[in-house]
């Protein structure tokens, strides 16, 4: 499994610079809202979402990457029974790829999501919000 952090940031450039150096590489997947790095030591995909302003130190959502569909499932019954569970998304298209994920949420209100990725897409239109939530003040 991987673990998957969104970071909200406000200047997409900078703050590539900025983790560029932080992971001693260059993001995998960048687009005109949205970068992506699956830094080489790491099991880990980090995602820098452009959002209108950020107030501190704030995330987007973490997430853990399964690597098959079975996964998914395994860890939803999982969770379910904990209680855990509080939303499904099967094909959708999130952060410029295919995916079947759901959803739960911490007891502060910070959101993980357990997801598959089937493949890379371009989506027709502009990203749903799964993945650039505007922050509310």
């Amino acid at each position: 499994m991987n673990v998957h952090v969104g970071l909200h940031v406000t200047d997409l450039e900078q703050s590539i610079q900025f983790y560029n150096n932080v992971f001693g590489e260059a993001p995998v997947k960048i687009k005109e809202d949205y970068a992506k790095y699956l830094p080489e030591e790491l099991q880990f995909n980090f995602t820098l979402n452009v959002t209108s302003h950020v107030s501190g130190n704030q995330v987007g959502h973490f997430g853990i990457q399964v690597e098959s569909p079975g996964d998914i499932d395994h860890h939803k019954n999982r969770l379910e029974k904990l209680g855990l569970f509080t939303r499904e998304e099967k094909d959708t298209n999130c952060c410029y790829a295919l995916q079947d994920k759901f959803w739960i949420t911490d007891p502060d209100g910070n959101e993980w999501e357990f997801f598959y990725t089937k493949q890379d897409v371009e989506p027709e239109r502009k990203e749903k919000a799964c993945c650039n939530k505007e922050v509310e003040k």
